[in-house]
């Protein structure tokens, strides 16, 4: 068995290197750029000379899968959302994968967050909320059936060391004075760049369940920031895992790095008055017993989509409600 070695114009000093059976005729140099445009000859494309017998069946480039070789990934394993509806429309949520739910201000998305948390506490798993507004309430996440001694709740609304000053007008003494104020897009940045951090050491780690990102209450324009390639690196990192990765959010931002994309909204809510003798109530005051949610499949790279978007209905009722 002999070997040939083929040198191209578009890969010099990096050989390819052939096994071949038998001998084969020698390959004639390329044209060099002052032949291919001499005077009066017009520009002619360089066609490579095929040789038969120079590919042959054990013919291989090194390094290089066909195509019909290449594993196929296999489907993730889909685990229940908590919510019956929610699991007949997706599937269920899935491990190893970024899902993202999104919707306006009370469009149901605690509701569903503190679904999956309890279905993930029931399951006997461990779970983690990183909460960037310091919005959740620990009553109503018992009241939904989380079990406390399994969930890691991590508060980012806490104060900074760092200081940002701004300049005040004193209208007695007609000068500026600096004083020690915290600016509103200030401490959204700084509680996004702490979720952004806690997320990145609880995806080292392992050892979770659920991990959910709840960026539910900051405003948009802070969220957008976050770049594109953030989203993938937590994509690489919860893949290969048996961790549901849940982001909580006003709109999708994740883009193509999430496998499941879904949208709440709501259609209808249901008042009624305190009753209670002791303290009567003005006419006005009403209480917020149930909500009807709306969940709409917007994404889906975990199979193909259908041609009409698929949606739900499912209700939610508060606790003081029964």
């Amino acid at each position: 068995m002999s070997s040939a070695v083929v040198s191209t114009s578009a890969a010099q000093g990096s050989p390819f290197v052939f096994e071949m059976e038998e001998e084969v005729a020698e390959v004639c140099a390329q044209p060099s750029g002052a032949e291919l445009f001499s005077e009066g000859r017009p520009p002619q494309r360089v066609v490579p000379a095929i040789f038969s017998g120079v590919f042959s069946q054990d013919a291989r480039l090194a390094g290089v899968t066909s195509a019909s070789r290449l594993a196929v990934r296999s489907s993730p394993q889909m685990v229940s959302s908590g919510i019956a509806a929610m699991d007949a429309l997706t599937g269920g949520l899935p491990r190893g994968c970024l899902t993202e739910i999104f919707g306006p201000a009370s469009s149901g998305r605690t509701t569903v967050l503190l679904a999956a948390m309890a279905a993930a506490t029931r399951r006997g798993e461990f779970c983690v909320v990183v909460d960037a507004s310091d919005a959740l309430d620990p009553l109503s996440v018992a009241a939904a059936g989380v079990e406390l001694n399994r969930l890691l709740w991590v508060r980012c609304g806490g104060n900074s060391q760092q200081r940002h000053f701004s300049a005040v007008y004193s209208a007695d003494s007609g000068t500026e004075k600096k004083q020690n104020v915290k600016s509103e897009p200030y401490h959204d940045e700084h509680r996004l760049e702490q979720l952004l951090r806690a997320a990145d050491l609880l995806l080292e780690s392992g050892g979770f369940g659920l991990i959910a990102l709840d960026l539910g209450d900051l405003p948009p324009q802070a969220v957008c920031r976050i770049p594109l390639t953030t989203w993938f690196r937590f994509r690489r990192a919860v893949e290969h895992t048996p961790t549901v990765l849940l982001a909580v959010e006003r709109q999708s931002i994740a883009g193509s790095c999430s496998s499941l994309l879904i949208q709440l909204g709501t259609q209808e809510h249901g008042m009624k008055q305190p009753a209670d003798s002791r303290f009567p109530a003005p006419a006005h005051a009403q209480l917020l017993t149930d909500l009807e949610i709306t969940a709409e499949l917007v994404q889906s790279r975990l199979k193909r989509k259908p041609v009409r978007s698929s949606g739900i209905t499912f209700a939610s009722k508060t606790a003081w409600a029964g």
